[in-house]
C-alpha cells in the first residue's frame, strides 16, 4: 500500500498536500522536506507522515529529506495546530512562522560557522605607508587577548576590505568556527526582595502544581522583575528551560541584561533584529534543548521548546503582543495556552492589566496576585490634572508646566515631556486658503518632519518635500498645526537651552545601538529632559525622573473605538510611573481640556484596579468583549464598492443564528495605500459557536471566484475595531 505523506507549505492556502515517501526514507511529523510543487521545487512541513493515500492519484515524491529529525516538536505543533484554528489562518502559515528565516529558504539546519582572526606572529611587516587604517588594524588584533571575529571587528570602526586586504598579505589569518555556549561569568544573587514582593513570590504556584495561570497586578516600580528573577532561580530546574516575553524590541537589552547578571550564559535572546545566523543559532539550541532562558519578543512564543516549565508575560496588557499583519495572533493568549499544554505556571505582569485578563482573574480562572508597594523607598507620585483651556501654550506647554520643569531642573534632577505623536506637527495648514496637506495614497493628512524637511504618511510610508509655500494658493502663510515630538523638542532646547533635550521616537532610534546610547545618557544622572512616545512608557526605570508631563490626554476619551478609554488609561499610568523611581517623590501634570471628565478625575488618583472595574461595567452593559467573544472580517480593493459588496456577499452566508453582525461599513481610515477597506464585526455569546461560523465562512469564500485584485482576512480577538 502506498504511504501518503500530508505536507503543509508556506502558502495562504487551506488546503495540505499528500505527497509519496520512499520505503527507504524515514518520514516523521514535524520534519523538513523537498518537494517538487509545480514547476520548481519548495521546503515543506510534514504534518502526518500516515495519511490515507487519496484514490486514483498517482502522487509524486518527496525529494529528499531535509533532516532526520523534526524540526517542530509534538507541543510546538499541536500549538499552531491549535492557532490555526482558533485565528482562521492556513496551517502553512502559521508552521513556518515558527521556523527561523534560514530554515525558511531552505538552509541546513546547523550552526553558522563564524569567522575568528588573529595576526601571524612571524609574518614580515610589509605595509606601504599609506596603508594607515590596515596597519591601525595590526595593531588592535596585537592588543587582543585572543582572536577576535569578524563582527568584533567591525564594531570596533574596521572595515572586511582592510581584513582581507591584511589576510592577502599574510599578515593575518581568519579560522572557521561555529559558536559555543556563551560562558556562565559570574552569576550575582538577586537582590533581596521586600515583604510585599516576598508576599508575591510566595504566592506564585510552583511548577510541580502543573498548569496555572496568575495575574501579577504590580504597580510601576514595585520591583516585579526582581520577583520573576527569584522565582525563577527559586523553581527552575537546572535543566529545564523557560520563557520572558517583553513587548518591545528597545525592551530587550535592558531586561537581559538585568536577567544575564543573575542567570550568566543561560540567558538568549529572540526578537527581529537578530540576523539570521543569530536566529539560527538560538533556534538550535532551544530545539537541542539547552537548558535556556529565552527573552524574547511575540514571536519567542512559537519557539521550539523542549524542555519548558515557566513562562512569564511583561507588561501583558500591551498591544505590541498582537501580530498586526497576516497570522494574526496574541503572543500572550498562546502563551497562556502554550502552558497549558505544557503543564506549567504562567505569570502575567502589568502595573494595568487589560481587561480581558483582570476579568479572567475575578472570574477565577487566574490566579490575583497584588503587589501595592513601590520597591526600596520609592512612593507612588501625584498625579495632577491641568486644565488649559484659556491657557497661551509654547509648544503645546502650559505656563506652570514649563515652571515645574525648570523647578525639576533646578533641584538637578530629570523630566519627561510624553507627546504621543512623532514628526514636528500632525498637520500643515494654511492660513489663508485653509488648505491642508492630505496624502494622494490613503485618507489621511501627512506629518510634517521639519527636521529632514519632509510630509511623510505615517500609514502608508509615502513622502515628499515640504514646502515653505501652500501648494494650493502660494501664500507664505502655510505654517504648523499640532503637536509633535520634534516640535516639543525644538520649544524645550529654545526654553531650556543649557540642558540637554533627548528625543525618543521611532525616528531618533532607527540606527541600531540608538536606544541603548540614549538611555546610556539618561542613566548618568545628569539633569535632562526625556521627550518621548508611548517608547518612554513601557518599562524603562529612570531613577532621576521626578517629573512627566502628558502634552494632550485627550485623544481617548471620545474615540469610536471601544477600547480607547482602557489604552487612554493604560498609557497614562504607565507613563506617570516613570516619576520618582528613586528617593525623591515623583509628579506628574497632566495637560487636558477635560479636566472635570468622570475618568480622568478617577485616573488622578493613581489607583487602576477600580477604574478598570469600571470600564469592565461599561464593556459588560454593552456587550462588548471579554464578555462576548468578537472577530472582524476586513475586506480590501480597488474600489469601495467592490470591498462593500464583498462583505455583504459573506454577511448573507454566515450563519446568523445568535450570531450579531455590525455593517459592512467603511474602515475609519477608508483609503489606505491605495486600497478601500471596510469590516464586518462578528460578536458572538459563545467562543465556539463563532469559531464554527468563521470557520464554514473562510471554507465557503476560498471556494469563491472575485474579480479583481480582492484581499480579505479574519482578525480574531481584535485590538482594532476601527
Amino acid at each position: 500500500m502506498t504511504r501518503s505523506v500530508r505536507i503543509a507549505l508556506a502558502r495562504p492556502i487551506r488546503r495540505l498536500f499528500d505527497y509519496h515517501a520512499p520505503d527507504q526514507q524515514n518520514v516523521v511529523a514535524g520534519q523538513r522536506v523537498r518537494i517538487p510543487f509545480g514547476q520548481q521545487s519548495a521546503i515543506g512541513l510534514v504534518v502526518d507522515a500516515n495519511a490515507e493515500a487519496p484514490e486514483g492519484i498517482t502522487l509524486k515524491p518527496i525529494l529528499s529529506v531535509c533532516e532526520n529529525w523534526p524540526a517542530l516538536p509534538d507541543e510546538t505543533r499541536a500549538l499552531l495546530s491549535w492557532a490555526s484554528n482558533y485565528y482562521q489562518h492556513p496551517l502553512g502559515e502559521c508552521l513556518f512562522t515558527a521556523l527561523p528565516p534560514a530554515l525558511r529558504k531552505g538552509r541546513a539546519a546547523e550552526r553558522p560557522s563564524h569567522t575568528q582572526w588573529q595576526i601571524v606572529v612571524e609574518a614580515p611587516a610589509t605595509l606601504p605607508a599609506n596603508a594607515v587604517r590596515q596597519q591601525a588594524l595590526l595593531e588592535w588584533l596585537a592588543e587582543q587577548s585572543c582572536a577576535r571575529e569578524t563582527s568584533a571587528i567591525t564594531k570596533a570602526g574596521f572595515t572586511r576590505a582592510q581584513l582581507n586586504a591584511l589576510a592577502a598579505k599574510g599578515l593575518v589569518t581568519g579560522t572557521e568556527t561555529t559558536r559555543q555556549e556563551p560562558p556562565a561569568g559570574d552569576i550575582a544573587t538577586p537582590p533581596v526582595l521586600s515583604q510585599a514582593q516576598r508576599s508575591a513570590c510566595e504566592q506564585l504556584p510552583a511548577p510541580e502544581s502543573g498548569f496555572t495561570a496568575s495575574l501579577l497586578y504590580g504597580i510601576t516600580g514595585s520591583g516585579k522583575t526582581e520577583v520573576y528573577l527569584h522565582y525563577l532561580r527559586q523553581h527552575l530546574a537546572e535543566d529545564r528551560q523557560a520563557l520572558v516575553l517583553v513587548p518591545e524590541i528597545n525592551l530587550t537589552p535592558q531586561t537581559v541584561k538585568r536577567f544575564r547578571h543573575y542567570f550568566g550564559g543561560r540567558i538568549a535572546v529572540w526578537h527581529s533584529a537578530l540576523n539570521d545566523g543569530e536566529r539560527l543559532d538560538t533556534w538550535l539550541r532551544i530545539r537541542e534543548g539547552h537548558p535556556v532562558i529565552v527573552i524574547g519578543t511575540r514571536s519567542a512564543v512559537l519557539l521550539p521548546f523542549t524542555g519548558l516549565r515557566t513562562i512569564v508575560v511583561d507588561e501583558e496588557h500591551d498591544s505590541s503582543y498582537k501580530q498586526g499583519e497576516g497570522f494574526r495572533y496574541s503572543g500572550r493568549d498562546l502563551a497562556v495556552y502554550r502552558a497549558h499544554l505544557n503543564q506549567c505556571p504562567i505569570i502575567l505582569g502589568s502595573a494595568t492589566p487589560s481587561l480581558e485578563s483582570l476579568h479572567n482573574a475575578t472570574s477565577g480562572k487566574y490566579r490575583l496576585i497584588r503587589l501595592e508597594e513601590r520597591a526600596g523607598n520609592a512612593v507612588p507620585p501625584t498625579i495632577k490634572l491641568l486644565d488649559i483651556r484659556s491657557r497661551p501654550l509654547e509648544g503645546g506647554m502650559a505656563a506652570p508646566t514649563l515652571q515645574a520643569i525648570r523647578d525639576c531642573l533646578g533641584n538637578g534632577q530629570q523630566a519627561l515631556v510624553f507627546v504621543n505623536r512623532r514628526g514636528f506637527a500632525p498637520v500643515m495648514m494654511c492660513f489663508d486658503c485653509g488648505h491642508m496637506v492630505e496624502c494622494p495614497r490613503c485618507d489621511t493628512r501627512l506629518t510634517y518632519h521639519r527636521k529632514d524637511r519632509a510630509m511623510r504618511c505615517h500609514h502608508c510610508d509615502y513622502q515628499t518635500a515640504a514646502s515653505d509655500h501652500c501648494p494650493a494658493c502660494k501664500s507664505e502663510a502655510f505654517k504648523p498645526v499640532g503637536q509633535g515630538t520634534e516640535r516639543t523638542e525644538e520649544v524645550l532646547m529654545q526654553q531650556f537651552p543649557d540642558t540637554p533635550v533627548i528625543r525618543v521616537d521611532r525616528d531618533s532610534t532607527q540606527r541600531k545601538g540608538s536606544i541603548q546610547s540614549i538611555l546610556a545618557a539618561v542613566n548618568t544622572g545628569r539633569p535632562c529632559i526625556l521627550v518621548g512616545t508611548q517608547m518612554l512608557a513601557k518599562g524603562h526605570d529612570f531613577p532621576k525622573v521626578t517629573l512627566v508631563v502628558a502634552i494632550n490626554a485627550d485623544g481617548g476619551l471620545f474615540s469610536v473605538d471601544f477600547r480607547a478609554p482602557e489604552q487612554l488609561v493604560q498609557t497614562l499610568l504607565q507613563v506617570s510611573g516613570r516619576a520618582g523611581r528613586g528617593e525623591v517623590p515623583g509628579q506628574v501634570i497632566i495637560q487636558t481640556c477635560h479636566s472635570d471628565h468622570p475618568m480622568l478625575q478617577q485616573l488622578a488618583s493613581g489607583h487602576y484596579l477600580p477604574l478598570a472595574e469600571d470600564l469592565l461595567a461599561e464593556r459588560s452593559s454593552g456587550g462588548f468583549p471579554p464578555f462576548r467573544s468578537m472577530a472582524i472580517l476586513r475586506a480590501e480593493s480597488a474600489t469601495m464598492e467592490d470591498s462593500i459588496g464583498f462583505l455583504d456577499q459573506a454577511r448573507q452566508q454566515i450563519n446568523a443564528n445568535q450570531i450579531d453582525l455590525w455593517g459592512p461599513l467603511p474602515a475609519i481610515i477608508a483609503r489606505r495605500a491605495d486600497r478601500y477597506r471596510a469590516q464586518l464585526v462578528l460578536l458572538c455569546d459563545s467562543r465556539a459557536r463563532l469559531n464554527l461560523a468563521l470557520k464554514t465562512l473562510c471554507q465557503q469564500l476560498d471556494q469563491q471566484k472575485r474579480k479583481g485584485p480582492l484581499r480579505w482576512q479574519i482578525d480574531v480577538d481584535p485590538l482594532e475595531t476601527g
